[in-house]
Parts: structure tokens; sequence; C-alpha cells
């Protein structure tokens, strides 16, 4: 199959939580880890999320940092029924920056009208199909694909083997069970069935540790 090269970005609390019970998580980590994460997405052809955060967060998906002046990556959005909010961010940017849609569905009109590209792609369990809309990005162009979505969308991509590459920010800071946890139900009954990635370095930012790893 043909897809991009596919990075995992992680920003959790030491026990593997993006959110508090009641969805708070502004800010896990702390500005030198956010700073680290725009240097990454400058390094990739697209940056993806899932609908619930742009619904949520109402995220640019840019690269600011102080003094760039050079290449935007594409924003990219898994949205299966076609949910995105004519007046976030990321529409009314789109004539500036590249943003497409991967659905299921049609989209708003007016939303097609504000410059939003969509691609179509097969229903997978009443998602979106990703091995299909990574073969899409791939035909459009998309070789370095960067990945910030929330747990649907790191759970999705990590149960269907997609991720090459995980640069993983973890605070110093404990939330417990009751807390969004960034990974959600794998179906692995078998302990030789664990997802293994091998530690390429490990470095801290600011009060935060940045972990990279890659696929075994």
């Amino acid at each position: 199959m043909q897809r991009p090269f596919i990075t995992l970005k992680l920003a959790t609390t030491l026990d593997g939580r993006i959110a508090t019970a009641s969805g708070q998580s502004r800010w896990i980590t702390g500005e030198e880890a956010r700073r680290c994460v725009h240097e990454l997405r400058a390094g990739h052809d697209a940056v993806l999320v899932g609908i619930e955060t742009v619904i949520k967060d109402d995220p640019e998906l840019t690269v600011r940092l102080q003094g760039y002046e050079g290449f935007q990556p594409t924003r990219i959005v898994f949205d299966s029924k076609g949910r995105i909010p004519l007046h976030s961010k990321l529409v009314q940017t789109a004539r500036v920056i590249p943003t497409w849609v991967v659905t299921t569905h049609d989209l708003n009109p007016e939303v097609l009208a504000a410059g939003v590209k969509v691609i179509r792609v097969a229903s997978f369990h009443q998602r979106v199909d990703i091995l299909q809309a990574m073969e899409a990005l791939a035909a459009a162009g998309i070789e370095r694909l960067f990945i910030e979505g929330g747990g649907l969308i790191a759970t999705a991509f990590i149960k269907a083997g997609l991720v090459d590459r995980l640069e993983w920010f973890r605070s110093a800071t404990i939330l417990g069970g009751d807390a969004r946890s960034v990974i959600g139900f794998l179906s692995i009954d078998d302990i030789n069935g664990m997802i293994r990635f091998n530690r390429l370095g490990v470095q801290a930012v600011g009060d935060d540790l940045w972990e990279s790893y890659e696929l075994s």
C-alpha cells in the first residue's frame, strides 16, 4: 500500500492522560515542549487531526515560531460526518493554507466555497476508512504526515499499525484513572501481541520530557 511516512505526536501526563475527566487539557505540557511541536510541524508535508479536536479546540495547526516565514503544512481533518464548522479557524484560512477534509459525507457548500478540499473515502465501522485515506493522501503528494489528533485518532492509527514514529512529550504530572487516556482499547489479549517501539532518544524540554520512538 502506498502511504505517507506517519509520525504521531502525543502530549501526556506521566500516567498517559491527555485531559481531565471533564475534558480540560490546556496545557498538559509547557511552552518549550509546544515550541518543539511547531518545529516538528515544519518538517512535515501535512498535519492531521480529528473533527473532535477541531470542534473542541478550534486549532490553527500552523507553524508559529518567532521569525519563521517558511513552509506551512497542509491541514487535514478526519471528519466522517462532515461536521467541520464554517467559522472554524481552519475553514476561514483555507484559501491561505491548504485545508483538506477526509470524509464519507458531503460537506456544507459554504465550507467548500471557503476553499476547503474534500477527499471522499469509504466508511469503516461508521468512521473514515484509514487505509483508503492514507492511499488518497499519498496520491495527493503527502509523503510525511504529522498526526496531532486526540485519543480516538491516536488509537485508530496505532491499532492499524500505521505509526512509523512516535514523538511523545510527557509532563511531570499525574491525573489518575478517571482522566482521559491517550490510547483507547486495542484488543490485545496476548502479551506477545504488544505493539513494540524502539527508543531513539530522550531529552528534557523545560520541565517536560521528549521521547522519540520508531516502530520495531
